[in-house]
């Protein structure tokens, strides 16, 4: 049975202005191959330099050795050793921190659906304001004890879909104004063709229109139904080039191997795709990383799984302005409406080509949707970003102080 400590939502109360918080962050971090660390080492770039302000982490690992971390990282947490929890808690409390901002994902924490995490909240002094990076409708008892715990005991909870207010309140029961939404940060990169065109040369993609897909890559992300979609496309468009960006997810390789991207490159060969389907093994920094979205004239999101509440990989496609087809998850669905991509049915090959094909053939078209994309992708650039978290964390740490003041 999980224990519920404080309920109740924070009131949002305007308060005489003060110095910059001190932050520290509860996640995984680089090197760390992760996408909760990438997006981590991203936020609190774009908050320091906002607030002149370093913050400190506090790394997850998931392994006991760690990783070699920058200086940044002042205190790590071994995922299954539940006492290193409430003892890192013990020391950030004496640590000269005003907030503490836990980016959180099921997985990254110990114990049945992360609830070692929960002895951390309990032992905290600070406040806690909670990223939710996954809100999953329809929680059996176990799972809906741990975040409705988890929300009790954060002063605030951040969530980065719509959709994922209405779960929670409805599914889990969390008060309204417990929730703030704010979207999946993104970089800010200028949208032109003249740039694509000289990316692509830079590439050694000169002549190809080109499709992609970035991130680590695991079964789950339905590459194959992507690949099975190209022998109609390169009927109609004989240039084209579907680039698979990304290692293999580090949970999937300590598991199988490299036995899923085995798969998909003998898929391409048996459907006669060797020139048409390319992997790029690596694990991208930032900048080659948008090198390879300007490149695209199409970006493919297949995956599998229908309650996705949010893909950092779509935010980033449609953040360089293009066009994307994707399949109906929930992040899909809010992203891509209103004429800002396309979604296609899960596990249907035949109509993710046609959409392609559609798009590739009415360049007109697909030029609107990249415009669209772009245009509803501003208010997600991470200078945006950080002012929503920064002006909330303000609000907590304001709030906090005129509570011990009474």
């Amino acid at each position: 049975m999980i224990t519920h400590f404080a309920s109740t939502a924070m009131p949002l109360i305007v308060a005489p202005a003060r110095p910059t918080q001190r932050l520290a962050y509860l996640s995984s971090f680089p090197p760390r191959q992760c996408g909760i660390a990438t997006f981590t080492r991203d936020l609190k770039t774009a908050i320091d330099t906002a607030t002149k302000q370093p913050g400190l982490v506090v790394a997850m690992n998931d392994r006991v050795e760690g990783y070699a971390y920058p200086n940044e990282v002042a205190l790590q947490i071994e995922r299954n050793d539940r006492a290193s929890y409430s003892r890192t808690a013990r020391r950030l409390a004496q640590m000269p921190i005003d907030l503490i901002n836990v980016q959180h994902e099921y997985g990254l924490f110990g114990g049945a659906w992360g609830d070692y995490l929960l002895d951390f909240y309990k032992t905290a002094r600070q406040p806690i304001v909670t990223t939710l990076h996954s809100v999953l409708p329809g929680p059996n008892q176990a799972l809906r004890e741990v975040t409705r715990a988890l929300a009790d005991n954060s002063a605030q909870v951040i969530v980065l879909a719509k959709a994922a207010i209405d779960i929670l309140t409805h599914d889990y029961g969390i008060a309204r104004n417990k929730l703030r939404l704010i979207p999946h940060g993104i970089p800010t990169v200028p949208m032109n063709n003249t740039l694509r065109h000289m990316t692509k040369t830079k590439l050694g993609f000169a002549g190809r229109t080109v499709l992609s897909t970035f991130g680590l890559i695991s079964p789950n992300k339905g590459l194959e139904f992507a690949v099975n979609a190209l022998p109609d496309v390169v009927k109609a468009h004989p240039d084209a080039l579907y680039l698979i960006i990304g290692q293999t997810h580090p949970g999937v390789r300590a598991s199988e191997g490299e036995a899923y991207r085995v798969r998909l490159q003998t898929l391409a060969h048996d459907l006669g795709l060797a020139q048409h389907v390319a992997f790029v093994d690596q694990y991208l920094a930032l900048p080659q990383l948008i090198e390879y979205l300007v490149a695209s004239d199409l970006y493919i999101v297949p995956y599998q799984n229908p309650t996705q509440i949010v893909s950092g990989t779509l935010a980033y496609a449609m953040g360089c302005g293009r066009a994307v087809i994707s399949t109906p998850f929930i992040h899909a669905r809010e992203a891509l409406a209103n004429g800002n991509g396309v979604l296609v049915p899960f596990n249907d090959s035949t109509s993710m080509g046609h959409a392609i094909t559609n798009l590739l053939d009415h360049p007109s078209a697909r030029a609107v949707i990249e415009q669209n994309a772009y245009a509803a992708s501003r208010t997600w650039v991470w200078p945006a970003v950080a002012k929503q978290y920064t002006t909330l964390f303000e609000e907590v740490t304001q709030y906090a102080l005129s509570t011990a003041t009474v």
